[in-house]
């Protein structure tokens, strides 16, 4: 089954997702995890970037509910919810996830990491691909191929009273 095919048999039914043509809409809830002035990030045996902790929101299905179902699948703990630092849209094209077109919503969430030990879930990618669990430094996020690019900024926005508004186009 090629990737158009294993995305095309997700279950958008329970997401606030869907496709039309070559493009794919989602909702997304996700997390900022801190330890050490490091970021915790998932990462896949398919893809060559390292992603954020989270996920789509189901329909009716709050976006800290969604936050914290995604963080407990992807580490194994139960995190409470800070707050909420920013929400970003993003617009971007992934070859590697074999679709043209993405166009995202996701609201990024500090999470409390109080050090505990990250529990391995056996997490799946949304294409059915084992992920790992990594810190990557925030003094140099900027030389990973890591998404969210905004992380390099992390310090600064979590100064900040009000959630940033951040609109990406890749």
């Amino acid at each position: 089954m090629n990737d158009e095919e294993k995305l095309s048999g997700i279950n958008f039914g329970q997401d606030v997702s869907f496709i039309r043509d070559n493009h794919l809409f989602r909702l997304r809830a996700a997390a900022i995890i801190l330890r050490d002035h490091h970021v915790l990030m998932a990462r896949n045996q398919r893809n060559s970037y390292y992603y954020s902790i989270g996920g789509a929101v189901h329909l009716g299905e709050s976006l800290q509910d969604a936050l914290r179902r995604e963080v407990l699948e992807e580490t194994g703990l139960d995190l409470p919810i800070m707050r909420l630092v920013a929400v970003h849209q993003n617009f971007f094209h992934d070859a590697e996830m074999g679709r043209q077109f993405w166009h995202e919503i996701a609201f990024y969430y500090l999470m409390d990491y109080q050090g505990q030990p990250l529990k391995h879930t056996g997490s799946l990618s949304m294409l059915d691909i084992p992920e790992t669990l990594h810190w990557l430094p925030l003094d140099s996020y900027a030389a990973y191929k890591a998404y969210p690019r905004f992380f390099q900024d992390l310090p600064a926005l979590l100064k900040q009273d009000a959630p940033a508004q951040i609109i990406t186009r890749e």
